[in-house]
């Protein structure tokens, strides 16, 4: 009796050891011998160094750990302990998320790591982008976290006053070289509106937690996730940082010329601190929201209500995942019924839309036109022609009152420099597409001709 029940005891044990993932890397021959490695990735939070998750080296300088995630797809990284030293391409630049899928038998994959994107010397931000500090000490959370700050062109030389925009995952807004994800190009995409006419924002941007990110952008516990800091974290971008930036920077201080936004977890805490400090923050943009964190972040717009003075700019993507569309239309018609005009309430959702850099970097633009220019009387829109209009419904285009005679050419072009369209006017003073390519963001209209002259007051 007692050789059978340790034969089942140890058939237990043989089970559940096999029944486990482990999964095996080599690292660049640049990674210094004394380096640890960590995963990363659906399994823990995506802490980027959770000692749990640490790798043992082995005397070949092979890296591996083993262990028992959920059935399904595990999506995860290799880190050095931190996001700003995750692995990257060769050339430090950024790659996907890895995935495997686990079906509860023993698995083991082998792969290698290409490069870190810690490794990228190459800075990509603009000269009007700069680190206002690498230890600015939040007082609510007794940490210190690097605060990002751009300027327009122009301000040192000019006593103009600029609204600001206050935006969370710094890491990711203006930088290549220390984005975890692909960086937003915030400062190229102001950069090209400001030459187009665009009277500037100052951007201060504010490095997530890393591993406390989840914990620092909900108000809300979830039980799997974590959470429950957030109050922590817009106070003090309330109380120490805002004030900071009021005294020390030439800005429009009021709630008109204030806001705030992010994407996922950043687009969640975004809208949580427009509707707690709505005479702070007149303008939200919440992006792929992770509404689903918690349900609470509907009923506290529901018993908080809406000012007529909040607007509210949200997007998904139909290839995100999950319910992102309509988590986001539920918050639109949660915003509808507490108290929002329809006119303080933009949403979009986009086909081709994915959680991804790349996509709120290709709609930052159009964002921050709706959330400031059309609704702050202290900044002047680009100036348009009389009459001039466009219409844009079901992927048509068609623009009136340009007056530049039959047959006439014209050119669709983002704001990036990418030719996305031709148009061609009809006589009347109307222009209708020939082609193109995408019908969402921000567009300048010029003539096409041997000269490629742009016609600068023409906007979409």
């Amino acid at each position: 009796m007692n050789r059978l029940i340790l034969s089942l005891i140890l058939l237990g044990i043989w089970g559940h050891t096999i029944s486990q993932l482990t999964i095996r890397t080599s690292v660049p021959v640049t990674t210094p011998g004394s380096t640890s490695i960590f995963l990363a990735g659906t399994m823990n939070n995506w802490n980027p160094g959770h000692p749990s998750y640490k790798m043992t080296k082995d005397s070949a300088g092979i890296y591996s750990i083993t262990f028992t995630p959920a059935v399904g797809t595990v999506k995860f990284k290799f880190t050095r302990g931190s996001w700003d030293t995750v692995e990257g391409t060769a050339a430090g630049t950024f790659i996907p998320d890895r995935s495997v899928v686990y079906s509860g038998q023993p698995k083991t994959i082998d792969l290698s790591i290409a490069g870190w994107e810690g490794n990228l010397n190459t800075s990509t931000a603009s000269p009007q982008v700069r680190i206002l500090s690498d230890t600015f000490y939040i007082p609510t959370l007794q940490k210190k976290r690097r605060i990002w700050l751009y300027l327009p062109k122009g301000y040192e030389n000019s006593s103009i006053s600029y609204p600001v925009l206050y935006m969370h995952d710094g890491q990711n807004l203006f930088d290549a070289a220390t984005s975890f994800a692909g960086e937003w190009k915030i400062d190229e995409s102001l950069d090209s509106l400001q030459a187009l006419g665009d009277r500037g924002c100052i951007v201060v941007g504010i490095d997530n937690g890393g591993g406390e990110r989840l914990n620092e952008y909900s108000p809300w516990i979830n039980n799997q996730y974590g959470g429950g800091k957030v109050d922590e974290y817009v106070d003090f971008i309330v109380q120490y940082l805002k004030p900071y930036i009021d005294t020390q920077y030439r800005v429009l201080t009021d709630k008109d010329n204030t806001g705030i936004a992010g994407s996922s977890m950043g687009g969640l805490i975004s809208m949580y601190a427009g509707i707690a400090y709505p005479d702070v923050f007149g303008r939200v943009g919440a992006l792929s929201s992770a509404f689903w964190f918690s349900g609470e972040a509907y009923s506290q717009v529901s018993a908080t209500g809406v000012k007529s003075s909040s607007y509210f700019y949200m997007l998904s993507g139909a290839q995100e995942g999950g319910n992102q569309a309509g988590d986001m239309e539920k918050m639109v018609t949660t915003l509808l019924s507490s108290g929002a005009a329809t006119g303080q309430v933009y949403s979009k959702t986009h086909s081709d839309g994915k959680h991804s850099e790349w996509y709120w970097a290709r709609e930052f633009p159009s964002m921050y036109k709706w959330l400031f220019e059309k609704k702050t009387s202290q900044i002047n829109e680009p100036p348009k022609n009389q009459g001039f209009r466009s219409n844009i419904t079901n992927d048509q285009l068609v623009v009136s009152g340009l007056e530049l005679g039959t047959g006439k050419e014209l050119t669709l072009w983002s704001i990036s420099g990418v030719k996305v369209g031709r148009l061609m006017t009809d006589g009347e003073g109307n222009a209708s597409l020939l082609e193109y390519d995408h019908l969402h963001g921000l567009y300048l209209i010029s003539l096409q001709n041997d000269e490629m002259r742009y016609l600068p007051n023409y906007y979409i």
